[in-house]
C-alpha cells in the first residue's frame, strides 16, 4: 500500500514538473490536442467540534480535528477536440476521495486507510458536433457555486450547501448545447446522487442553463430530480422522489470585486428521518460570497450561509445552521497559493460535538491554513 502511494505521488510530482514550464494549459503539436493538468492541495486544520450529535461530520472534507492533511493530488488527461470524439480521465488521491467516492465503491474500505485513497470523479467519452456535445461516463454535478476541485473555490472549507444540499458526482449521459455566446443549455440522465449503480427503478434527470448577457451578470439554474433510497447510500429499502432546485447569480461589479448568491431548495417524498419514521423531508439554504482581488498577489473571500434542515434528513439533526467564513489568499509565485481561513458555525440547537460526543455545543470554531500548487 505504501509503495503504491509513493509511486502515485511520484507520478503527480513528475507530471507537474514536466508540464509546469510549458506556459499554457495545453500540450499541443500538429497531431494531438492532449491537455495534461493537475494540482496538489494540502492543509492544516484545527476544528475541535468536528461532529454533529448525529455522528455525522459537520464539515465535508476539511474535518481534521487538529492536524495536517493531503486533501487532494489530482491529474487530468483530456483530449477534447471541438469536433469529433474525445475523452477525459481525472484520477485523484488523498483524504477527500473517501468523502466523494460514490456508493458502490468506497476507497476507505478498498485501501484499508483512513487518510489515503484513490477515486476517479471524472472519466468519460465525448462527441462534439457543431454546437452540441454529448458525454457519457462519470462527471461532477452542475449545481452550486462551489466545486469538487479546491483550486477553483474561493475558500478552503466547502460551503454547507455543497456538502449537505447537493450531490458530488453523477454517472450517466449529458448533452450540452451552446445556443450562442450568451446561453448554454444542458440536459442529462444519470444513476442518481453519488452512485455507480442505479439502486432505484427511475433515473435522475438533470437540467441546467447558463445565461451571461454581459460581463457584469450571469445566472445559472439547475434541477436534479429522480428516485433515491429513503436511507442514502444504501441499496435496499423504500424509495422516495428527490428533487433539488439550485440557483446561482454572479455579479462582477468591477475587475476586482464580485458578489455571488447561491440558493438551494430540496425535498424527498419518502426519507428516513432521525425520529425513526419515513416521511417527506425538506431542506433549503442560501450562501452569499464577496470576493475581492487586491492585486496579483493578494485576494480575499467572505462567505455567509444559512441552511435549514428542518427535518434533519441531511445532517441528522433538526436545525437551522449558519456559518461565516473569512479567507485571505497569497500568491507568492505563479501557480501557487497559500490561504488562511477563519470560520465560525452556529446552530439553533446544541448539535456540535467531537468524535467522543463531548462537549455538546451550539457552535464550532475553526482555523485553517491551505497550500496548493497547480500545473498545466
Amino acid at each position: 500500500m505504501k509503495k503504491n502511494a509513493v509511486f502515485l505521488m511520484g507520478l503527480f510530482i513528475f507530471s507537474g514538473n514536466a508540464f509546469a514550464d510549458q506556459g499554457s494549459n495545453a500540450i499541443k503539436n500538429e497531431t494531438t490536442e492532449l491537455k495534461i493538468s493537475g494540482y496538489i492541495d494540502g492543509s492544516y486544520n484545527n476544528l475541535q467540534q468536528n461532529f454533529f450529535t448525529s455522528n455525522t461530520f459537520d464539515r465535508v472534507f476539511e474535518n481534521a480535528q487538529n492536524g495536517f492533511t493531503l486533501q487532494q493530488a489530482a491529474i487530468t488527461f483530456a483530449y477534447q477536440p471541438t469536433q469529433g470524439f474525445g475523452g477525459l480521465v481525472n484520477p485523484i488521491m488523498g483524504y477527500d476521495t473517501n468523502i466523494f467516492a460514490p456508493y458502490g465503491f468506497k476507497p476507505i474500505t478498498e485501501f484499508s486507510s483512513q487518510t489515503f485513497s484513490i477515486d476517479v470523479p471524472q472519466a468519460f467519452l465525448q462527441y462534439a458536433k457543431n454546437a452540441f456535445t454529448v458525454i457519457g461516463g462519470r462527471f461532477v454535478e452542475l449545481a452550486g457555486y462551489e466545486v469538487l476541485f479546491p483550486t477553483q473555490d474561493s475558500n478552503f472549507s466547502r460551503s454547507i450547501l455543497y456538502g449537505y444540499a447537493e450531490p458530488f458526482t453523477v454517472l450517466g449521459i449529458r448533452g450540452t448545447y451552446v445556443a450562442n455566446d450568451k446561453l448554454t443549455l444542458v440536459m442529462g440522465i444519470n444513476n442518481g446522487w453519488d452512485n455507480i449503480r442505479d439502486w432505484s427503478r427511475t433515473k435522475t434527470l438533470e437540467l441546467n442553463g447558463t445565461y451571461t448577457p454581459n460581463s457584469f451578470f450571469s445566472f445559472s439554474p439547475t434541477i436534479y430530480t429522480g428516485q433515491e433510497r429513503a436511507t442514502p447510500q444504501t441499496d435496499t429499502g423504500p424509495t422516495g422522489w428527490r428533487t433539488l432546485v439550485d440557483l446561482v447569480a454572479t455579479f462582477n461589479l468591477n475587475e476586482k470585486l464580485s458578489v455571488i448568491a447561491n440558493y438551494d431548495g430540496g425535498w424527498q417524498t419518502n426519507a428516513a428521518l432521525p425520529n425513526g419514521t419515513d416521511n417527506r423531508a425538506v431542506w433549503q439554504g442560501i450562501a452569499a460570497y464577496l470576493n475581492y482581488t487586491f492585486n496579483d498577489k493578494w485576494l480575499t473571500s467572505l462567505r455567509g450561509e444559512y441552511f435549514n434542515d428542518q427535518d434533519g434528513f441531511r445532517t441528522g439533526v433538526r436545525q437551522a445552521w449558519k456559518e461565516v467564513t473569512l479567507s485571505l489568499g497569497y500568491i507568492p509565485i505563479k501557480n501557487t497559493e497559500l490561504r488562511g481561513e477563519v470560520r465560525h458555525d452556529f446552530s439553533n440547537v446544541n448539535s456540535f460535538t467531537n468524535n467522543h460526543g463531548v462537549p455538546v455545543r451550539n457552535n464550532a470554531q475553526s482555523y485553517s491554513l491551505e497550500a496548493f500548487y497547480k500545473f498545466g
